[in-house]
């Protein structure tokens, strides 16, 4: 789904496999603030008194009928969603998995909801694009665009690359002034053969609008650290680039929870801030992210990523590492306390995991999130499952429940908050609105 969001607007996209999971949420939290905005999906309808527009109804017949990319479209045209499998409706992996069929589907939607939403408020001056697991903080948006001029063309994303291809990743937000729209949806309009051919041998929509931006003469402002590819409890709040006096601007895949979390904690911010402030990094981190953080947490994954300690490990270890192996190395895999203290004897290490033989130390610095069953979801940090092949007999009635076990170092935690306070204690929040010689931020 993409939410597009038109400054003092709001529209959006949204794919019908994820629309009931994604939008309530929405409506909500954030949709509460925005006076007026559209909702653009591969299936019209409408849900909760809101209505679906179908980003795709001006899309050639000849793509829309012959290219295997639309088959979920045509279903659903065909059968509504409830004619949709179990496969169809999650896909066969995560949502960026490129055999599952509304991602496949999801890249189409990019240039014609440009378009259509241009064409929907020719008017607004800024149009700002979100996906359904992305958490705008809409006060925080609001003042950073009120820096950049609106009768100039930008074009503001998180960086990402494809190739040599520069883009806004969707995910993250991006943002087109009105000007912007405006050559976009020329370009379409004259080359729409040559783009939908372009699209139709790649894999990311967002990739494929960036280039035709690029192509109408116009720069990526890169945005981040406001614009995030990561949830709070899942980004590494020791990444030094981050800026933690910036205010963001979004976050990327939230789930329920973390909306509600994050929409509490804002609420919150709104009654006690002092008189033009704007929640910073170091606020979210103070107010969200610290009080879940404890010398011991059963049952979480924090997403460790770093030194693992494993007789896996060890049995790959040549002579001269086995050597240099200290005793708390070797004994971090035996339990909980030997993981801890390996961490503890490396001066930068912050977090540490623990699971059935496995201890993984980390300087990155991430909360995490529950883990309620052995191997429920893969650890996007280390890009793995956490049940390695054999933990899942291990695991008996009794221990179940503690399969991972998540700490922190909680002393060197609370130095990392004084060096927040003191790095921002005298400081409102920054922004980024002037590009560097390099084009990078």
């Amino acid at each position: 789904m993409s939410l597009l969001a038109i400054l003092p607007l709001f529209p959006a996209t949204i794919g019908a496999t994820e629309a009931l999971e994604q939008l309530p949420i929405h409506f909500k939290t954030v949709l509460t603030c925005i006076p007026d905005f559209v909702i653009y999906s591969d299936f019209e309808k409408d849900i909760t008194g809101h209505h679906l527009h179908d980003v795709f109804d001006q899309v050639d017949n000849k793509i829309r009928n012959s290219n295997p990319d639309f088959e979920l479209y045509n279903n659903l045209r065909a059968s509504g969603r409830e004619g949709l499998d179990y496969q169809t409706l999650f896909g066969s992996g995560s949502g960026g998995a490129t055999d599952n069929p509304g991602w496949k589907l999801d890249k189409w939607k990019f240039m014609p909801k440009v378009d259509r939403a241009l064409s929907h408020r020719p008017e607004a001056k800024w149009f700002v694009f979100i996906e359904g697991d992305t958490y705008l903080v809409w006060q925080n948006m609001l003042e950073w665009l009120s820096r950049f001029d609106p009768s100039q063309p930008h074009y503001l994303g998180k960086h990402m690359y494809i190739g040599s291809v520069l883009f806004g990743h969707g995910g993250s937000g991006f943002v087109l002034s009105n000007p912007a729209m405006q050559k976009v949806s020329q370009r379409w309009s004259e080359a729409k053969a040559e783009i939908e051919a372009y699209t139709a041998g790649e894999w990311a929509g967002d990739m494929v609008l960036g280039k035709i931006i690029k192509d109408v003469g116009i720069d990526m402002f890169w945005g981040f650290s406001h614009l995030q590819g990561d949830s709070p409890t899942t980004m590494d709040w020791n990444v030094s680039e981050l800026g933690r006096c910036y205010a963001p601007a979004t976050f990327h895949h939230l789930n329920t929870l973390e909306y509600e979390t994050l929409w509490a904690f804002e609420q919150q911010w709104l009654l006690d801030r002092p008189p033009g402030a704007f929640p910073r990094f170091r606020d979210m981190f103070k107010g969200v992210i610290l009080p879940r953080l404890r010398q011991r947490r059963d049952s979480w994954d924090n997403m460790a990523a770093g030194t693992e300690y494993s007789a896996e490990k060890f049995g790959k270890l040549s002579e001269d590492g086995r050597s240099a192996l200290s005793s708390a190395g070797w004994q971090a895999p035996d339990s909980f306390e030997g993981c801890r203290a390996a961490c503890e004897r490396k001066t930068d290490c912050i977090q540490f995991s623990f699971s059935h033989g496995r201890c993984t130390t980390s300087t990155e610095f991430r909360l995490g999130h529950a883990a309620d069953s052995p191997c429920l979801d893969c650890s996007n940090a280390a890009a793995k499952c956490l049940e390695p092949g054999g933990y899942k007999e291990s695991i008996t009635s009794s221990n179940s429940e503690a399969f991972i076990q998540a700490g922190w170092m909680m002393s060197r935690v609370f130095n990392y908050v004084e060096r927040l306070e003191g790095s921002c204690a005298h400081k409102g929040a920054e922004w980024i609105s002037a590009r560097l010689e390099t084009g990078r931020l």
